[in-house]
């Protein structure tokens, strides 16, 4: 099997009180710095998301450094993919899913962190975040798959489930569900909770809740269904 970093996907609310998996995650990184990704909130003042990272990890004897990747140009810079290449604790924020997968897809950036993460780096990712980090990726606009960046595959995430105001009737999870091919997982993360993949690959759960598995539109118990 092969080993690669951890890898945290998260159901939203990051950085908040509950989020005790980011102990876990500094731990598994082995240092104390923490790379942080706004680009999923590129339109919503991503220097407010890198501010509210630094003061969430201050609090658990961290530093973050913002790396202000917000278009394509951004994404291909060098000196930006060189940081991440020798991160050790990469963290996507949430926002705009669509937005993230534009600028990051086939980028120099996008490489670099996959290099980092197979090289044993933790790589995080809240909400969109999450979503685009496997493939398939549930389309946010109705709740559809698509081709989403695959750092882990045959997995696809709704964050903030349960959450009524994010999907007040539960019909986009209903869309995903009923449209997923039988033996494809679709997992409800709730807010503040990190479906989290081992090194060596198996799958466990921290934080607020517990996530929900869906196979063949079938709710099931437990993680079983996630592949190593």
């Amino acid at each position: 099997m092969q080993r690669t970093g951890v890898l945290a996907l998260v159901g939203g609310s990051e950085w908040t009180e509950g989020c005790s998996f980011d102990t876990t995650l500094l731990a598994a990184s082995g240092g104390t710095d923490v790379v942080v990704l706004p680009t999923a909130a590129a339109y919503q003042h991503p220097e407010r998301v890198v501010l509210q990272a630094a003061e969430w990890f201050q609090g658990l004897g961290a530093q973050v450094e913002g790396l202000m990747v917000v278009d394509r140009d951004s994404a291909e810079d060098a000196g930006m993919a060189a940081t991440l290449a020798g991160a050790r604790f990469i963290y996507l924020a949430g926002g705009s899913p669509l937005h993230l997968r534009a600028v990051l897809k086939k980028s120099a950036v996008f490489g670099a962190l996959r290099q980092a993460w197979s090289e044993g780096a933790v790589v995080a990712g809240s909400a969109a975040g999450a979503m685009v980090l496997t493939d398939p990726m549930v389309d946010p606009r109705g709740g559809a798959l698509t081709l989403g960046l695959g750092l882990v595959d045959q997995l696809a995430i709704v964050p903030h489930y349960g959450d009524e105001k994010d999907d007040a009737h539960g019909q986009k999870l209903e869309r995903t569900v009923a449209m997923a091919p039988a033996t494809l997982p679709i997992v409800g993360l709730p807010a503040r909770t990190a479906l989290i993949r081992s090194a060596n690959g198996t799958w466990s759960h921290e934080g607020a809740a517990a996530p929900v598995v869906f196979v063949g539109g079938i709710r099931t118990e437990g993680l079983d269904a996630l592949k190593a």
